[in-house]
């Protein structure tokens, strides 16, 4: 197989986003668009932009065209272009010129700006099954009304009546807390202790917003329990984390804890680390991990984090994702960046000599789709 072919074959491959949010519902000003074009939630300073940045310079270069710019459009002029086609219609191209194939969607983060599982399946055209966030479905059983004694076994239910079509299960206790929690599952007694405090400071706040450690750890173990497949955010993210304590090494304990429950475990992101991730995914069974919100956020050097991500891993443990949320820029770029990179990557593998073409290809289909096919039993549900 000729280089070539190879980068073409790569190029034409339909991938399985296995983690992804909805592109927005509606018009975004320039303000609001470069907020979205970053993980931060402080004010963007009055002598910056967020154009001038790694992805803001790819949105440029590669998504201009895709709107029927020149590469490298300045940002008023893309802007314009954005405002000119309307909300639907950058959607409809971007998530269409993207090559995704099935989205796998995660609705528990401000899903009234986003499309939901529906409205991107209309706006792509693609197949759309759903990744249901435990702590989302925690804060709605108390939305709902609970007590303290009742809430482990009103949860339980819920859970399972929420995610009896849903493909995965999603947790961000590295936000709420960090990964350095107390691996063991608690039990119902201290789960409705934790939840008699918790629901108090939720009356005398007003805020619903789940952080106690145990309840956390609660979620988990009956994600733990339901027996789909549990993505964890770990790394980078917005300033909500504190990104020591989002090392994906400090979950071995919870690890090994999980495997004979058979459960399997999703890294997301993982940057800056990436390799740690790798370790992990190569010496426990159940966990997997991928790249996706450091492929967009380092533009044109997500080709490193790429590499990197196939250094000690078998490929049969990484995955493809986007993480994309709110402006469909992002969606797209997920899968221009990384079929790049994997591109970079293994053609000069191939080209001197250390891969056969063919077992590239086969890598390249591997993480693109067929491991997320296999991992969320998608192959049944077709």
């Amino acid at each position: 197989m000729s280089t070539d072919r190879l980068a073409a074959e790569i190029e034409r491959l339909p991938l399985v986003d296995h983690h992804v949010h909805g592109a927005l519902r509606h018009e975004a000003d320039r303000a609001a668009l470069e907020r979205m074009l970053t993980e931060s939630d402080r004010p963007i300073p009055p002598w910056m932009t967020q154009f001038d940045s790694q992805i803001g310079f790819a949105v440029r270069r590669w998504c201009a065209p895709a709107l029927g710019l020149a590469p490298h459009a300045d940002p008023e002029t893309y802007l314009a272009r954005r405002r000119e086609l309307g909300t639907e219609e950058v959607n409809r191209r971007l998530l269409r010129a993207s090559g995704i194939g099935h989205y796998l969607l995660e609705t528990g983060y401000k899903g009234e700006d986003i499309l939901d599982p529906q409205g991107m399946a209309a706006a792509s055209g693609r197949r759309v099954d759903e990744v249901v966030r435990l702590e989302t479905v925690l804060e709605d059983v108390v939305r709902g009304g609970v007590t303290a004694a009742a809430l482990p076994d009103l949860f339980r239910e819920t859970l399972a009546a929420r995610t009896a079509t849903a493909v995965g299960l999603k947790s961000i206790i590295a936000y709420r807390h960090g990964f350095d929690f107390d691996p063991g599952r608690p039990h119902d007694h201290e789960v409705s202790a934790a939840a008699d405090t918790w629901l108090r400071a939720c009356g005398e706040t007003g805020t619903i917003r789940v952080d106690d450690p145990v309840l956390l750890r609660f979620a988990l173990w009956c994600g733990v329990d339901r027996g789909l497949p549990i993505q964890l955010h770990a790394g980078y993210g917005d300033p909500d984390v504190e990104l020591h304590r989002c090392d994906p090494l400090l979950l071995t304990r919870f690890i090994k804890n999980v495997e004979p429950h058979g459960t399997d475990l999703l890294l997301l992101h993982c940057y800056p680390f990436q390799r740690n991730a790798g370790y992990l995914a190569q010496v426990f069974p159940h966990v997997y991990f991928d790249v996706g919100l450091g492929i967009n956020y380092t533009g044109v050097r997500s080709d490193a984090v790429i590499a990197e991500s196939l250094e000690l891993a078998p490929f049969a443990k990484i995955l493809f994702s986007s993480d994309a949320w709110g402006p469909p820029e992002l969606h797209y770029l997920g899968a221009l960046l990384w079929r790049r990179g994997m591109t970079r990557a293994i053609t000069a593998w191939t080209g001197s000599g250390e891969w056969d073409p063919d077992d590239a290809l086969k890598v390249v289909r591997m993480i693109g789709r067929d491991n997320a096919r296999r991992v969320y039993r998608l192959e049944t549900a077709e």
